[in-house]
């Protein structure tokens, strides 16, 4: 790494970086779905050569194989987002294939994967093995009556393909676990208009000698109680996750009763917006091994449920998801500032870490990487928020003397979601050529307790801006960066968050949208089954809506909008449609405001195509530059930015 002495000082924004656009396209290989089955272990990795495919590798004995060659896609869209596609117990593997949605078996002889479903409209997650029946217990999704919404049931699947539904009447199921001795069945379910997050059932029932069910009775949860990970211990105890406290922590049924096993303001769940998340699992009857998450970081622990002592484990990880346990040996996925997600396995009892698949092969010099720094500030209403802070990082560059650099805050997805520290070069993009980067987890976020989640309830389009603006002024307060040269930026649901930012504050000097919403009454039209009712949550409930749509849409408040914009669109959009941003983009034209569009076409909600992310990436920067006064570098392309003199 260069001394810091002899660094170049240049303009920020124009320092030359080895992280390009086309580095950033390139990607990484998506990771997830890390299963142990004794000795052997899984994992899925997406395959953007071929599609985005996803297929299932394992390794054995130090070989890595791939068990559902091309055109198999081991993938599942109940409730849409899909997670819980693969089971793997006794050296045999099931999958769900997203082209037919039909599961298949993989036997130990290695031979091609067998049918054991019919498929067609109906979908298969989550689904786990009944020894004693010879039988598959999963989440099933029948889309056969067509246009309306889909029936979820809590089903069986025979060997022979035959079916039984074992529990129905709720809108949606998840996490079906059989105790060890198979005799009972523990599962998730819960009904409109709420989110998981916002209240499950847990149900216990026992499985009869036929294989259905008997005594079904509710156990713990509620409307206003969300539980998740459902787990037997190998001695036959049931735990799981609960925020009946105000954090998802552990607990234990025992007798009838429930028993918090380890409080602490610490969140060992997730929000179920996909099948099969693991925060925990157990090494022995008398001791879990567990992920938490503290402050918006991970941490991984033993917990001894005899004496209630949780240890931690060190590790270099700061983000820990789809922890497995078998004995001695875990398996997760591993994050953090320096280090791409990426498959672990440890031994519990030597320490020793080895790393079986990386998402990002190539990393740039560390001299490039910047390292995040946690940050907590006041923002309106008496709130603390939460955010990532990046500082400029170059081994070639610093500022001209007596600059401040430019920063761009960025509001993740969701919006029921977190901000994690795990490197992501689309970041790395940004810091390396000096623009600060400010990745906030605003109020509504995961991973700071149920109250932190429920700031959000009826407040999306507030507090998410609320928390953006007052980031980017603490930041500017402390003197960290340019208060003049404050940007934002966010896609989809980010985008939201952006328009409602420069329409309603005064702080961001510039702002881009990628397909960002800007008519709120549009996504009730667009809305799958899984999030149909999602926005009575997030905005209003359905007799108040309009009224509320309208106050907080961006397209019904053109006028307010002052400040230079870029926008990203794809012309096969259907969730955001390319009106919701051609009529921003008039308004601004109209009203001679710096405004730039760039369409895509072939791309519809998100960008996939390499070419797309590069000039989409190459545009915003040149974009800035020029909004700023930067000389923008000769290799990069031209941007038409109407109104900018």
């Amino acid at each position: 790494m260069t001394d810091s002495s002899r660094k170049q000082a240049a303009p920020c924004g124009a320092w030359t970086s080895p992280i390009t656009a086309a580095v950033v396209a390139a990607g990484s290989t998506p990771l997830s779905g890390v299963l142990l089955d004794g000795a052997d272990l899984f994992w899925l990795a997406g395959r953007a050569s071929e599609g985005g495919r996803t297929t299932l590798l394992r390794e054995r004995d130090g070989r890595v194989d791939e068990l559902t060659p091309a055109p198999f896609n081991a993938r599942t869209r109940v409730h849409e987002y899909g997670g819980g596609a693969v089971l793997a117990a006794d050296q045999r593997v099931w999958f769900s294939n997203f082209a037919d949605n039909r599961i298949y078996r993989v036997d130990p002889d290695g031979s091609e994967p067998v049918a054991v479903s019919e498929g067609g409209a109906l979908r298969w997650a989550d689904f786990v093995l009944d020894h004693a029946h010879v039988r598959l217990v999963g989440v099933r999704e029948d889309h056969s009556a067509g246009e309306t919404y889909p029936v979820n049931t809590l089903c069986a699947l025979g060997a022979d393909g035959s079916q039984m539904v074992l529990d129905q009447g709720y809108d949606f199921y998840a996490s079906p676990r059989i105790s060890p001795d198979g005799k009972q069945l523990v599962w998730l379910c819960w009904n409109h208009p709420r989110m998981p997050w916002e209240g499950t059932e847990l149900w216990l029932a026992d499985i009869a000698a036929d294989g259905s069910l008997a005594n079904g009775r509710l156990i713990a949860g509620g409307d206003s109680e969300a539980i998740v990970q459902p787990e037997w211990s190998p001695g036959g105890m049931l735990y799981f996750v609960s925020d009946r406290s105000g954090w998802w922590n552990l607990h234990r049924y025992e007798h009838g009763v429930v028993y918090p096993v380890c409080p602490r303001e610490a969140e060992f769940g997730l929000p179920q917006w996909v099948f099969g998340q693991s925060m925990y699992g157990f090494a022995s009857s008398d001791e879990i091994v567990c992920a938490y998450i503290e402050g918006g970081v991970s941490q991984l622990a033993r917990f001894d449920t005899r004496s209630g002592a949780l240890t931690a484990i060190a590790t270099p990880y700061q983000d820990i998801r789809d922890l497995r346990v078998s004995g001695d040996t875990i398996a997760f996925l591993g994050g953090a500032p320096t280090i791409a997600a990426e498959v672990v396995r440890m031994d519990l009892a030597s320490g020793r870490r080895e790393v079986l698949a990386r998402s990002i092969e190539q990393l740039p010099d560390v001299g490039y990487l910047s390292v995040p720094q946690t940050v907590s500030y006041p923002s309106a209403n008496g709130r603390t928020a939460h955010a990532f802070y990046y500082p400029p990082t170059n081994a070639d560059h610093a500022p001209l003397p007596g600059e401040l650099p430019p920063m761009m805050v960025i509001g993740h997805g969701g919006p029921t979601g977190m901000a994690s520290s795990t490197l992501k070069l689309a970041t790395q993009f940004w810091t390396s050529r000096g623009i600060a980067v400010l990745d906030v987890n605003y109020g509504g976020s995961t991973g700071f307790g149920r109250a932190y989640r429920d700031l959000l309830k009826e407040q999306w389009g507030v507090v998410d801006v609320e928390d953006c603006v007052a980031g980017a002024q603490y930041l500017a307060d402390q003197g960290l960066v340019d208060r003049e040269r404050l940007l934002i930026r966010g896609g989809s649901a980010g985008g939201l968050t952006t328009l409602c930012a420069l329409a309603f504050h005064d702080v961001f000097k510039a702002g881009a949208s990628y397909y960002g919403v800007s008519d709120l009454k549009g996504l009730d039209a667009d809305s799958h089954k899984f999030e149909s009712h999602y926005n009575e949550y997030l905005i209003a409930p359905k007799a108040r809506a309009d009224a509320v749509y309208a106050e907080r849409s961006p397209i019904k408040h053109t006028d307010k909008l002052r400040r230079p914009m870029i926008f990203f669109q794809g012309l096969d959009d259907k969730v955001v449609p390319p009106p919701q941003s051609e009529v921003m983009v008039e308004a601004l034209r109209k009203r001679q405001v710096p405004v730039a569009y760039l369409t895509l076409e072939g791309e519809g909600h998100g960008f996939r195509k390499a070419d797309s992310i590069v000039r989409t990436l190459e545009a915003e920067l040149v974009f800035y530059l020029r909004v700023f006064g930067i000389a923008v570098p000769s290799n990069l392309p031209g941007v038409e930015i109407e109104n900018l003199g």
